[in-house]
């Protein structure tokens, strides 16, 4: 161990020799104070430089990100844009196909309708004039003299025959106004069977004003991811959240049956594979076998789906000729149902193992087997047969939420990963300009010690620039004139 009374110039004296180094390692960084200070503003410059360029480079990756996920969520929102327009047209278009075709029909029954009422309105109008001969008769018996037997019984005999006549003439006109009247109580079903036509074709026709007002908002929305808004790209953008959130919980569920249908099936598979074969050291094979079952129930739903064109994970199948589709979607349809009842059947396995098992145990143990209840005691035999098939049709639709999680996953972690290098770019610049800011400090840190011999190195030069005082000059007294001479 070294003794540190070896390093004092006078061991006998202590406080001398502490000021005497201290003195000397004060003159020393005195000496080395230019150098230090250009050594530490050089360090501060360069870290500062560096982060500035780290800084600007992480923007740029961050910006050109940000502009590639933009690209690649606009260009899949435009063509599910696309793709709901088309359909949305193709409805309005079946629409029109099935319901519309009916309207020329209907418009000329409806004219006929119309104009034969008209001419039955204009017939119940008419009102036939007067017989013209009755109008002379009775003109000449006017003409006739009174005063005699003879006019009166013929005016007599004329008005009895008038009141008949016109008797009968109303009688006539009140049974041709009967029959006008039944006629137009005849039409009232047409009317009511044109009415009802009418209301559907003012139904149909709203329904096709509704669906022009879908197709004017998914118009729009297209629009504006043409036209790149900033709302637009804003909007799609938490759109994605939200359908990553959504699709997870689904998935989530779809694990969740996923997890029953392989306990469903993990102990049969165990006899038929064998229960004591391992891959590994702890990875039994029929898990293995039963997961292996799961996953093609899923491919195959998958497969099922793409062939119907309500998924799109790979273009491939949809770009296929309809014949070769149609194909996919039989076999993939067929596997499945396949795999539905081999699974089923595993359930009937594993209810008849559990029964065994039991049975075993209660032989063991020496008790008496309970009595059965017939059908009773079948009912879960059936519910887990009816549920090792319904499952794996169950877990065929996760391929709805696998695309949508796989489409949506890709912008958020875009968005996530744009964030990350903005912050990580601001970190580093704020770091800069603190080494930019903190350079300053290092060398008045460094001037602590040193002190005293800054402020003489103070005091001299500023005694050296300090311009020399001039004496104020005497002035001269004139001389007399009397001494002149």
């Amino acid at each position: 161990m070294i003794d540190w009374h070896s390093l004092l110039f006078w061991p006998d004296q202590v406080a001398l020799s502490v000021l005497a180094l201290a003195i000397l390692v004060m003159l020393f960084l005195y000496a080395a104070r230019r150098p230090m200070h250009g050594v530490i503003h050089s360090t501060c410059h360069l870290v500062t430089q560096s982060t500035r360029f780290l800084s600007r480079w992480l923007f740029l990756v961050a910006e050109n990100m940000r502009l590639r996920n933009q690209s690649v969520l606009l260009s899949h929102s435009q063509e599910n844009a696309a793709t709901v327009i088309e359909r949305e047209f193709e409805r309005v278009g079946n629409i029109i196909r099935k319901d519309m075709h009916e309207f020329p029909a209907l418009q000329r029954k409806l004219t006929e309708e119309v104009t034969r009422i008209e001419e039955d309105y204009r017939k119940c109008g008419e009102v036939p004039p007067p017989p013209p001969e009755w109008v002379d008769a009775i003109e000449s018996v006017s003409n006739l003299k009174s005063g005699g037997d003879v006019p009166r019984k013929l005016l007599e005999d004329i008005g009895k025959s008038i009141q008949k006549i016109h008797d009968k003439i109303v009688s006539e006109y009140r049974r041709a106004y009967e029959d006008r009247h039944k006629i137009l109580k005849g039409m009232q079903p047409s009317w009511r069977s044109v009415d009802k036509a009418i209301s559907e074709m003012d139904k149909k026709m709203l329904t096709l004003q509704g669906n022009a007002k879908q197709i004017d908002g998914h118009m729009a929305k297209f629009e504006g991811m043409r036209a790149k808004d900033a709302k637009t790209e804003n909007a799609l953008t938490s759109s994605a959240f939200v359908q990553l959130a959504i699709s997870a919980l689904v998935m989530v569920i779809a694990m969740g049956g996923a997890f029953i249908n392989y306990k469903l099936i993990a102990l049969p598979m165990s006899e038929m594979v064998g229960a004591s074969d391992y891959i590994g050291d702890n990875l039994k094979t029929s898990d293995v076998a039963a997961l292996v079952i799961i996953l093609m129930e899923a491919s195959m739903g998958l497969f099922l789906l793409e062939s119907l064109r309500i998924t799109q994970l790979f273009p491939k199948i949809a770009s296929m000729d309809d014949r070769m589709r149609h194909r996919l979607m039989l076999a993939s349809l067929i596997f499945l149902i396949i795999l539905a009842a081999i699974e089923s059947s595993l359930a009937l396995m594993r209810d008849m193992l559990i029964s065994d098992k039991a049975s075993l145990m209660r032989d063991l143990a020496s008790v008496a087997p309970a009595a059965e209840d017939g059908w009773f005691t079948r009912i879960p035999m059936a519910g887990q047969m009816i549920m090792g098939f319904v499952l794996p049709f169950a877990l065929a639709f996760v391929a709805i939420p696998l695309e949508s999680t796989v489409h949506s996953l890709r912008t958020v972690i875009g968005v996530l990963l744009v964030q990350t290098l903005r912050g990580a770019a601001f970190l580093i610049r704020f770091i800069g300009v603190l080494f930019k800011r903190i350079a300053k400090v290092l060398e008045l840190v460094y001037d602590i010690p040193i002190v005293i011999p800054v402020m003489i190195e103070g005091w001299v030069v500023a005694s050296r620039s300090r311009p020399p005082e001039i004496a104020p000059a005497t002035p001269e007294r004139p001389a007399k004139k009397g001494s002149a001479s």
